[in-house]
């Protein structure tokens, strides 16, 4: 059983039969493949006929021979249905040495619509553009919601045991899977362990150290571990690089950075620049990091979830993103904006805290907000469950409400 995944399902069918490359991009394991499927699925619903659709998992051996352009070119070019349009699905394309040949080819037809998936460090977003211009779109695609996880929740529980689960285990889609298992607790554990580690170990081995040629795994191992430590909080490339020499193994600024680069462009690590409010500008230095998944958090850590202001904003950033938003770390009057988020509607404010109840919370948390002059919509969201409130003009929103609504 599949699990919809509504927001990006709009995305296809918004560039459906447009004369751009359809490209979806994602961490290994977050649905791009079953995207297709549900997409695929829909395309028939609506009248599309089997035979006008080409599916083509370059992971599967009995597509071994379409390792060269032309091959792949000439063996869907063959198949075509003259007369009507036909929906094009090639996976992991990257595998294909020059596949842009063969995707330039069959943009240029008037009956292809293209879609490609690429998952890993080889093909970050530059590489794209650099090999196939300004013809395609991305599609960057996440693991679940909390949203997406909620309704493929069969199990009877409230909402906040729900959502204990989805940070106890992870938002990858297969960990619901386990969960419809009937596993005990200690058992679910076991298998999301085991099957996050087999995600991060092929990240690590084969998206980052093959791609990037690196060859001391621990040195690679100490960083994406520091980062996981330090999520939510302002970091400097220096700062790493000396708190890991401090450890005892050194690493000069410049390898810090070119392992985060590839931790990016594997969609592991995802990182926020900071953003002057008031000046309308962005900030060099200080920037925040957030993991694409808190189960990978645990897996890198170890032990029980820590920091639990910091997880609940790195869950509200990867939403914001889910939601279409470019988001920033603000800065006005000195104090500190937890995002900025830019939309085709607008900016909007967000403050985010695991409660606002205890002595003195409420009022630090508005205070950047209050110091925002403009009249863009604020937001302060929290765990704490109150009536409908607003502060000046700030909403005061339950996290959990936010992220289903």
């Amino acid at each position: 059983m599949y699990i919809n995944r509504p927001v990006y399902l709009e995305k296809l069918f918004d560039f459906k039969d447009k004369q751009l490359i359809k490209i979806v991009t994602g961490i290994r394991r977050s649905g791009k493949s079953t995207l297709f499927e549900l997409y695929r699925t829909e395309l028939e619903k609506q009248g599309v006929l089997p035979k006008q659709i080409q599916s083509i998992n370059l992971e599967d051996p009995i597509y071994r021979d379409l390792m060269e352009w032309a091959k792949l070119y000439d063996f869907i070019n063959t198949r075509l249905e003259p007369g009507k349009m036909n929906y094009i699905f090639i996976d992991v394309v990257q595998n294909v040495e020059d596949f842009q040949k063969a995707a330039d080819g069959l943009f240029i037809k008037k009956n292809v619509d293209l879609y490609l998936i690429g998952s890993n460090s080889r093909m970050y977003a530059g590489k794209w553009a650099t090999l196939l211009g300004g013809r395609y779109v991305e599609i960057h695609m996440l693991p679940l919601s909390f949203k997406e996880y909620t309704s493929a929740y069969d199990k009877p529980a409230a909402i906040d045991s729900i959502f204990a689960d989805y940070l106890a285990y992870s938002s990858f889609p297969q960990i619901v899977q386990f969960l419809k298992g009937n596993s005990s607790s200690e058992e679910l554990k076991l298998l999301s362990r085991q099957y996050l580690d087999g995600i991060y170990n092929t990240i690590v081995v084969k998206d980052v150290m093959e791609s990037r040629k690196i060859k001391e795994v621990g040195r690679l191992e100490q960083v994406i571990q520091f980062m996981a430590s330090a999520i939510g909080s302002e970091i400097s490339i220096k700062k790493i690089s000396d708190t890991i020499t401090s450890d005892g193994t050194k690493m000069l600024p410049l390898t810090v950075e070119s392992y985060l680069d590839a931790f990016r462009s594997s969609y592991i690590l995802y990182r926020a620049d900071r953003f002057d409010v008031k000046g309308k500008k962005l900030l060099k230095t200080l920037n925040k990091y957030y993991l694409v998944d808190i189960g990978i958090r645990r897996l890198l850590l170890g032990g029980k979830v820590k920091d639990q202001g910091h997880v609940l904003e790195n869950i509200v950033y990867l939403e914001l993103l889910r939601r279409g938003y470019k988001v920033y770390i603000g800065k006005v009057a000195g104090k500190e904006v937890d995002f900025v988020a830019e939309g085709v509607n607008g900016t909007e404010y967000y403050q985010v805290a695991q409660t606002v109840r205890e002595g003195g919370t409420l009022a630090r948390e508005l205070a950047p907000l209050n110091a925002i002059r403009d009249h863009n919509q604020k937001f302060l969201l929290s765990r704490d469950y109150e009536p409908a409130t607003s502060h000046n003009g700030i909403k005061q929103v339950n996290v959990l409400e936010w992220l289903l609504g």
